[in-house]
This record gives C-alpha cells, sequence and structure tokens, in this order.
C-alpha cells in the first residue's frame, strides 16, 4: 500500500492564530506557494492535513497504515524532502535544536518511532504569523526556481517602464503603464493578473491569478498578493493570502492578511513604534503579547475581516476571525474574532449576520460557502472570544 503524507498542523495551530482559526497551517501561502503547495512540488506527491478536530472534516485523511507525518511549519527545499522521503517506517527526524521535522508510522493515534534521526542543516520553519512576511523574500525567490518560470516578452517591456531582468510571467498577464523595478528583487506574474496604469512596483513581489494591482498603487517588497486580491494605496513587505481586497488608499507594512478581509478606504496600519523598540504583538498561545523580534510588525488579521473607511490600527494589531473594525481613534491592539466596533467599544458580531456577509462576499467571486464552512464559523463563534 501507498505511503501517504499528511502535513500535521496541530503542534502550531494555536501560535499560528489568528490565521488558522479556519485552516491549517500548511495552507499559508509564503511566497508564491502554500506550504502544502511546496511540499507537493517538492515530493511530487499529493499532501493531505492533520488539523484539529473541528477542521479535520473540511481536510479528510487517507486510508491506509503508512503514513509520512511532517510538521506543517516547515518549508521544504531539496534536500530536507529527500531526507524526509527517505524515512524508514517508524523513524523520525528532528533537527538539531530538537524541534520535530518529520515521523513515518503505521499508526495516527499511537506512533512509536523506533529511531530518532538528527538533521543538522538549517531549517525555515514558519512559527508565529509575522514569520510569514520575514520569509516571504526568500520564500518567492525559492518558489520561483522551483516554478521555473521564464522572464517576460518584450512585449510587456514595450508597454512598461521596466528595469532589471528578473520579471518573470507564468501566461498572458495584463500590464500597462506601470513600472517594475526588478533590479532590487525578482517580480513574478500570474496568469491572469492585473497591473494597472501609474503603479510602481519594486521587487520583490509575487502577484497570484486574478490579483490586480490598482491604479497608483506603490509596492514595496517582499509582498505577495494571493489569488484574486486587489491591492491600492502603499505596501510594503505585505502578505495577502487570498480573495482579499485592499483596493484604495492607505499604508499597509509588514503584514499578513488572511483570505476574505476587506480593507476600507484610506485604512493604515502602524508598522513602526515612535521610539523604535521591538513590536509586541497578542500571542492567542500564551494568551498575552510576546516579542515578535523585530521593529517592524503592522496588522495581522485573519479570515474574513473587516476595517470600515478611514480606520488607524496601531503597530503589531492582531485581529480575530470574522472581527469588523471601525470607527475614529485606535482600537486596542487585539481585536477577538467576531467583535464588532472600534475603540469607543465593542458589540459581539451575531453569527447568522456573519455568514450571510461571508455568503455575499464570497459570491462576488462565484465562491460558494459550504455547509463545512458554516459549521467552522458557528464552532468558533461558540466559543469564548478570549479562550480560543
Amino acid at each position: 500500500m501507498a505511503m501517504h503524507i499528511l502535513l500535521d498542523s496541530r503542534p502550531t495551530h494555536r501560535q499560528m492564530l489568528p490565521l488558522t482559526f479556519a485552516r491549517p497551517a500548511a495552507d499559508m501561502r509564503v511566497g508564491i506557494l502554500t506550504i502544502a503547495e511546496k511540499w507537493e512540488r517538492h515530493t511530487q506527491a499529493k499532501v493531505y492535513h492533520l488539523t484539529p478536530p473541528y477542521l479535520q472534516k473540511a481536510y479528510p485523511l487517507p486510508a491506509g497504515s503508512d503514513f509520512l507525518c511532517i510538521n506543517a511549519a516547515i518549508l521544504p527545499d531539496h534536500d530536507l524532502s529527500v531526507a524526509v522521503l527517505a524515512l524508514p517506517p517508524g523513524h523520525s527526524i528532528s533537527d538539531s535544536n530538537g524541534q520535530w521535522l518529520a515521523t513515518r508510522t503505521e499508526d495516527l493515534n499511537h506512533p512509536a518511532p523506533l529511531k530518532k534521526n538528527i538533521w543538522d542543516k538549517e531549517v525555515a520553519i514558519i512559527a508565529r504569523p509575522w514569520d510569514i512576511f520575514k520569509q516571504n523574500e526568500r520564500e518567492i525567490s525559492r518558489d520561483i526556481a522551483l516554478l521555473q518560470v521564464r522572464e517576460i516578452s518584450d512585449e510587456l517591456r514595450q508597454y512598461n517602464t521596466v528595469f532589471g531582468r528578473q520579471v518573470y510571467a507564468t501566461g498572458a498577464v495584463e500590464v500597462r503603464g506601470a513600472i517594475l523595478n526588478s533590479e532590487t528583487g525578482p517580480i513574478f506574474l500570474e496568469e491572469g493578473i492585473e497591473i494597472m496604469e501609474g503603479a510602481v512596483v519594486r521587487g520583490p513581489l509575487a502577484m497570484c491569478n486574478g490579483a490586480a494591482l490598482k491604479m497608483g498603487a506603490k509596492v514595496y517588497g517582499a509582498t505577495t498578493l494571493g489569488p484574486h486580491c486587489k491591492a491600492g494605496g502603499e505596501l510594503n513587505n505585505v502578505v495577502m493570502q487570498g480573495y482579499s481586497n485592499k483596493g484604495h488608499d492607505g499604508f499597509l507594512g509588514n503584514s499578513v492578511i488572511g483570505t476574505w478581509c476587506n480593507l476600507g478606504a484610506d485604512t493604515n496600519a502602524s508598522n513602526l513604534k515612535n521610539n523604535y523598540s521591538q513590536v509586541r504583538a497578542y500571542s492567542y498561545a500564551e494568551n498575552h503579547p510576546v516579542d515578535t523580534g523585530s521593529q517592524f510588525c503592522g496588522l495581522i488579521m485573519g479570515d474574513h475581516a473587516k476595517t470600515g473607511i478611514n480606520t488607524m490600527l496601531n503597530t503589531g494589531t492582531v485581529v480575530g476571525f470574522s472581527a469588523n473594525v471601525f470607527g475614529a481613534d485606535f482600537p486596542p491592539k487585539h481585536i477577538p474574532s467576531f467583535s464588532w466596533g472600534g475603540a469607543s467599544g465593542f458589540s459581539r458580531f451575531d453569527l447568522q449576520n456573519a455568514l450571510e456577509v461571508a455568503r455575499r462576499m464570497m459570491q462576488r467571486r462565484n465562491m460558494p460557502l459550504t455547509e463545512i464552512d458554516e459549521e467552522i464559523f458557528s464552532y468558533l463563534h461558540s466559543l469564548d472570544a478570549e479562550a480560543k
């Protein structure tokens, strides 16, 4: 019977909240591809997700008795993927710091590795939400190499101002009257993207299928616009996972935006404190703010969250799942899931109203809100906002 590859998101699930409330950690996009897509490319095999129980129904597991369980926080490379695939049954592998990387087992519930192996090379890990934008520059370059894409045609250079020889496209793209500077890093354009007139881009940048940069947008690397994301205004080192909008003016830097989010016009998020100290941001795992290890950290926003026009967000703000933030002045730096309001106070977002908002937004992209999606919404809404 064939070996099945399972990406285990459970070890870092709470550390990666609010981004993982409705998705496994391996579904996070870093660079161009999600972690799961990277593993599929490296292993040339389908991968499955091991998740917390309330998410597992959305990610069915295969039947079998030979499983290669891999830490979903690990960003793969060629050497590591070869070593992991070569694990014999009953063996596990960890890095030199004791971080578990992978196990080959016959029993998912009671794995009993007979031998532990040590991987003494560097391992890239996405253990916290802010690791996504920190690792994004390297992953854009690595994913371009993995995808083996070619440089843009002369036609694209004819209608735009292009610097450098690191602009890559996978198919037909719509780019007119833009400035693309790839001397600062590669620019990846997937088939179906659009860059409107007057947009100015400094790489590294990755734009996935259906993504759009609005007129006059200013984008600094390393930035990723996931599938069908729309962005305008000023962005600097931002990762938008997919199907989210920041279509108007306003600044966003050193941030990660989940799926199905919308930032109202002139939403601004600070990414640097006035005293230049390192940024602390709320952690669901510790239930209090922790040091991000960086002077720069803007907004971490969970899926289906929204901001109203002219919303101001402080350095290192964390917004939970399906929260709706609006109003004058700065709201708290941690806004729990299903919050409705702003600096003047919050109420609880009614579940049926939250579902209807999600349904309407997804219908605009011809995507259904499935029964399983509704069950996940209901489960998350039933939990205490601070105890998730």
